[in-house]
């Protein structure tokens, strides 16, 4: 394709995505449906120039003033993550001399707005959250994120994986946390490989797998993932339990349990039964009531421990959004605790970095449900055989950043009904 033509794409691309009216992943994927002819380097451009100017929109769109044409076309040039001689066989000499212009000045001198590139209400909080290590994790969540792989332990061992991914051109190294992980630079086609057609592995973050360890179901046990979604966290439930007792996997949407389909026939687990639920208090929540070993809680929540891989979200969520995900969160949380049988575990987790969905909502549970005793997750997680359990855990939680572990921002609470 021309280098112009090219640019003409990512143009209409970002003015499609910059109206955050919809995930940037689906406007990107919709996109790229419309393109078929697109080969791969061309699509790699599009998407990584489009999450670039999303992590960096502030900054783009003030450097981006001094220019002249279609702003869109702009922040492209400003993002471009494809081939700089590609990007020059694109722009015209007066948008070179421009672009050369803009790309001298010194970034740091800029505004503190311009530079974290974070609404200001979220900055905020932010700050007060993390004190010091704010910028340390500014700048984590401007990069892309690696990708991390979970070894089905049913059907693979990690070492052999790892061999095979080398054998095909993929280097992986084992995650400092999880036993069962491996993390890849790059996106290389894994749907293509015969380890991921037959089950040997999954797609999922390495603070994704320390939430089903957290939970540590046994063999033979009732166990059920509350907010299964397309259940990442299901599949590493189920291969904990060795495929053995009864694991539901419930959620409110039958299209992400569609999706949870072809993992699960791929994984050889029988032991997992998908429901869709009505609500929080539907009627086979009642009829399971004190029944269940074992609850994971993963909330619907505000996503931002995920800005590495959907930047988007900073610029789609509000405080309002917040405030309305926190009442959700404790309304779920409450009923999903009456399925907690004496003796049986409790597990919270978002994948948000706000201490308003993470630590707010456990001390009000905490608070109202004095037959749920704490479990500090640090013990907790030793026992699963987690080294350098300490390093991930904050007070009695599961607290994990971006710029500290290399992981998405998860919080996780667990509690054990008193007997």
């Amino acid at each position: 394709m021309h280098p112009n033509a090219l640019l003409d794409l990512a143009t209409e691309l970002l003015r499609q995505v910059l109206k955050l009216d919809q995930p940037a992943d689906a406007v990107v994927s919709a996109f790229f449906r419309r393109h078929r002819g697109l080969g791969p380097r061309e699509r790699h451009s599009l998407a990584e120039t489009t999450y670039a100017v999303l992590r960096q929109r502030l900054r783009l769109a003030h450097l981006a003033q001094s220019g002249s044409g279609a702003l869109e076309r702009r922040l492209a040039a400003l993002a471009w993550q494809g081939s700089d001689t590609f990007l020059r066989g694109a722009l015209g000499p007066q948008e070179q001399k421009w672009l050369a212009e803009v790309q001298a000045i010194d970034t740091e001198g800029l505004p503190e707005k311009l530079r974290h590139n974070l609404p200001d209400w979220l900055a905020s909080a932010l700050k007060k959250e993390l004190g010091d290590d704010f910028w340390p994790l500014v700048k984590a969540i401007e990069q892309a994120a690696h990708l991390d792989l979970r070894v089905n332990a049913l059907k693979a061992k990690r070492d052999d994986v790892r061999a095979a991914l080398a054998e095909a051109g993929i280097e992986a190294v084992p995650t400092p946390y999880s036993p069962w992980g491996l993390r890849i630079e790059g996106k290389p086609a894994l749907q293509k490989l015969e380890l991921f057609i037959r089950g040997d592995v999954e797609v999922q973050d390495e603070g994704s797998q320390l939430l089903a360890l957290l939970l540590a179901p046994k063999r033979g046990e009732m166990v059920v993932d509350f907010c299964a979604g397309a259940g990442g966290k299901t599949l590493a439930l189920g291969a904990l339990m060795r495929n053995t007792g009864r694991l539901y996997a419930f959620d409110v949407s039958g299209h992400r349990l569609e999706g949870l389909k072809p993992r699960l026939a791929r994984s050889g687990l029988s032991n997992v039964y998908p429901a869709q639920i009505a609500h929080e208090r539907d009627e086979r929540i009642k009829r399971l009531a004190g029944k269940i070993d074992r609850v994971l809680v993963d909330a619907p929540c505000s996503g931002l421990g995920t800005l590495r891989r959907n930047p988007d979200l900073k610029w789609r969520q509000s405080p309002k959004a917040i405030e309305e995900l926190n009442a959700k969160q404790r309304d779920i949380l409450a009923s999903a605790a009456r399925l907690v049988k004496p003796g049986g575990r409790l597990v919270y987790a978002t994948c948000s970095l706000l201490h308003s969905e993470n630590e707010a909502i456990a001390e009000a549970f905490a608070a109202a449900h004095p037959d749920f005793e704490p479990l500090p997750a640090g013990p907790a997680l030793a026992s699963a055989q987690i080294e350098r359990a300490d390093e991930l855990v904050t007070g009695d939680y599961l607290r994990l950043w971006p710029h500290k572990h290399g992981t998405d921002g998860f919080f996780a609470a667990a509690w054990q009904r008193r007997a």
